[in-house]
């Protein structure tokens, strides 16, 4: 009778093991969205403060801007002059900053964003810069930041985009016309050399050929 009842409770037990540890694995593996952000920087005279509760689109698109970085290739630093106005991201979970970035969307040659080695959780990670996903201006103007738009930067989305040629990079028709006539010479004299090969080599394999059948 003890070992049936034994028997019964371990059948029970293992029923219910099985049943709660895929809870708490799908638990485990759910990603943890950040609670918010806030953003720091010109024009603004206190940070914005965005709460995942209440303004979870334009949460995401900021996180967005900087949540690849950690897999990305740095890049090279630009001059300070040529970086623009600055923007400092702080990704919160609850009310405890985690993550910082700054963002410099209208950078020369396009968004730049550099990730600080000392992080507001105190884990060091590598610093370095990295160039921004082409939207980073359209984004942060979005959600409130005071960014002046700068004509002839970038079209497209993220991760992609065309650019637009700036005011130092009006064109030449002329200088482009020469170029391209240039070009087209230099294309067709190699043509002609080819041919000049081909022939030359036709020909000698023919009198080889007319030599052996005699």
């Amino acid at each position: 009778m003890v070992r049936k009842v034994g028997r019964r409770l371990a059948v029970v037990v293992g029923l219910l093991l099985g049943a709660l540890l895929p809870v708490g694995a799908a638990a485990q593996a759910a990603p943890k969205v950040p609670a918010g952000v806030s953003i720091a920087g010109d024009g603004l005279a206190e940070p914005l403060r965005l709460r995942a509760e209440t303004d979870p689109d334009r949460v995401s698109a900021v996180i967005e801007q900087v949540n690849w970085l950690g897999r990305a290739t740095p890049s090279r630093a630009l001059p300070v002059e040529d970086l623009g106005p600055k923007y400092t991201v702080l990704v919160f979970a609850g009310d405890v900053a985690k993550e910082t970035y700054d963002l410099f969307p209208l950078a020369k040659g396009g968004p730049r964003a550099y990730r600080p080695a000392k992080q507001p959780d105190l884990r060091r990670v590598a610093a370095g810069w990295f160039l921004g996903r082409l939207n980073m201006a359209e984004v942060l103007r979005a959600v409130g930041v005071p960014l002046a738009e700068k004509a002839g930067a970038v079209t497209g989305g993220i991760g992609g985009g065309e650019r637009i040629a700036t005011d130092d990079e009006t064109l030449d028709p002329g200088q482009d016309l020469d170029r391209l006539f240039g070009d087209l010479q230099r294309l067709l004299l190699l043509n002609a050399g080819v041919i000049v090969v081909i022939t030359a080599g036709l020909a000698g394999i023919a009198l080889l050929v007319r030599r052996r059948t005699r």
